[in-house]
């Protein structure tokens, strides 16, 4: 295996002693990896594969699956050592492995990179050329920091779906959960709620107890079906409202309805973590300990509100039709109260991306009824000089077709605008008023996050009028359109649909998240 501290004999090398960007770009090459796509193909029709593959990857980089006995969740506040490997990255991929709750060092994180790509590089010729993909190889990254930093747990989130995600290679975990499921990555999961929670439910380890929320009933049958198979005890957490009796009142740091039964799931597992980690009955979940951890916990990028002057941002990273009505019913509650404090008319603003395979024009008719001024489209493309972003490139897409998608939104946008209108008509030809005066929504798209936000602050965000951010001029009819941003007393701008879209932005609006 590779050691701790030190850079093995067959690293030594000068080309190894790379910086932290080198680091990023060559892990950006393991996304279009020839071999690495072929693999990808070719174990879509074979899932079992994966696991597999992942084992042999694993020991060539000499990490064997046995070692990664991780727990799922915990509080760190009680004092434990804590790793945690989460996807995607908002603004830089170290964001993804965390140690005691902040993303490892740029030092650290190209340190283990290079120690674990050098493995993989040496062995790879007795192996068919092979490498892991992108998101197999940070996850065989995030269990070599999590042994070498000596985490006392590890909470692991799964990539996409579960049973033959390659973080299930973990064989012994102390607890497992299941989040309130929606309808997504179909090609791989599947496109009914019962074939995904068949895939959820594939993380279930014998004996090893397991927690989920409230589900859609066919959805929980078939969950409580693959915990009686797996012989894995089964538990479906309370409603936040049942704790109120010994804990008082629970505040939660992230904003939004939905995440009640987030919260109560991450409390059971703590406890379930902490009861048979330490003495029976050590723990009480009375401790106000608990509450004060939910109240302080923060999750950029979702459900989050950034005020700049003039200018208030909410981003929310919401890229299913179950989040996005999340994320519509916490932007209308919240922006609601923002513009009641507003010392003047505000101007509303949709900044919006999909990608994959989702379906944005059911997204974005769930974002009509929010009544934007303007609605505003662009890839995830964080500048049009991209060499700087090299955090945030996505080779397997073309920027063509990242425009093409851009131009579809936007005409699923009118599209739904115009529907609107057309019922708007009706009700007054009826004799009856809309409930709400209706907006004509203007739309717009633009190459790249930059051009967009910099259009529709006008200005008014001194972050982003720092005169090093250039970008391509704007056509003399498109800067025409902005008068009601300018005359505006603020601009409320939603940046949603995407969490790539949430991580661009937020490069440009938080400098210090690049730093």
């Amino acid at each position: 295996g590779v050691s701790g501290g030190e850079i093995p004999p067959h690293m030594s090398d000068k080309r190894f002693y790379l910086s932290w960007m080198d680091a990023v770009c060559t892990l950006n090459t393991l996304q279009t990896n020839a071999s690495a796509l072929e693999q990808v193909r070719r174990e879509r029709s074979n899932p079992q594969l994966q696991l597999q593959a992942m084992k042999g990857f694993l020991e060539r980089s000499g990490l064997t699956g046995s070692t990664c006995a991780f727990t799922e969740q915990i509080l760190r506040s009680y004092g434990f050592r804590t790793g945690f490997y989460s996807s995607p990255h908002l603004v830089q991929v170290r964001e993804r492995i965390r140690i005691n709750g902040q993303p490892i060092g740029k030092e650290l994180f190209t340190k283990y990179f290079w120690q674990v790509y050098g493995r993989l590089d040496e062995t790879k010729d007795a192996h068919g050329g092979t490498m892991p993909a992108y998101f197999r190889f940070l996850t065989i990254l995030a269990f070599h920091v999590f042994l070498q930093e000596k985490v006392d747990l590890a909470v692991i989130e799964v990539g996409i779906g579960g049973a033959y995600d390659c973080t299930n290679i973990i064989r012994r975990p102390w607890v497992c959960g299941i989040s309130s499921l929606g309808i997504d990555h179909t090609q791989i999961l599947g496109d009914t709620i019962e074939k995904i929670a068949w895939q959820k439910g594939g993380i279930f380890k014998p004996g090893v107890p397991a927690f989920t929320v409230k589900q859609p009933e066919d959805a929980m049958a078939v969950l409580k079906d693959r915990a009686k198979e797996i012989k894995c005890p089964l538990w479906v957490c309370p409603s936040m409202e049942d704790y109120q009796a010994d804990c008082g009142p629970l505040r939660l740091g992230l904003a939004g309805q939905h995440q009640h039964s987030n919260a109560s799931l991450a409390l059971q597992l703590s406890h379930t973590w902490l009861q048979r980690r330490c003495l029976p009955g050590e723990r009480d979940m009375s401790d106000n300990l608990w509450t004060r951890r939910l109240a302080d916990t923060e999750w950029p990028g979702r459900n989050q509100t950034l005020k700049h002057g003039a200018v208030t941002y909410f981003l929310d990273g919401a890229h299913t039709m179950r989040s996005m009505l999340a994320c519509v019913q916490w932007f209308r509650e919240i922006a609601a109260q923002h513009e009641r404090n507003a010392s003047g008319p505000v101007a509303r603003v949709l900044l919006f991306n999909a990608t994959g395979e989702r379906d944005s024009a059911a997204m974005l008719k769930l974002l009509v009824p929010c009544h934007f001024d303007f609605a505003v489209f662009c890839p995830n493309i964080t500048e049009a000089i991209a060499s700087c972003n090299a955090d945030q490139q996505n080779f397997n897409v073309s920027v063509e077709n990242m425009l093409t998608r851009c131009l579809d939104n936007e005409h699923s946008w009118r599209l739904h605008n115009s529907m609107q209108d057309k019922a708007g008509s009706q009700l007054l030809i009826e004799g009856t008023l809309p409930l709400v005066p209706e907006k004509k929504t203007d739309t717009l798209v633009f190459p790249c996050i930059l051009s967009a936000l910099q259009w529709i602050t006008q200005g008014r965000d001194s972050v982003l009028a720092d005169p090093a951010k250039t970008v391509l001029p704007v056509k003399a009819s498109i800067m025409a359109k902005a008068a009601p941003l300018c005359d505006a007393a603020e601009i409320h701008v939603l940046i949603t649909g995407s969490l790539h879209l949430v991580g661009g932005a937020l490069k440009h609006l938080d400098p210090a998240s690049s730093k």
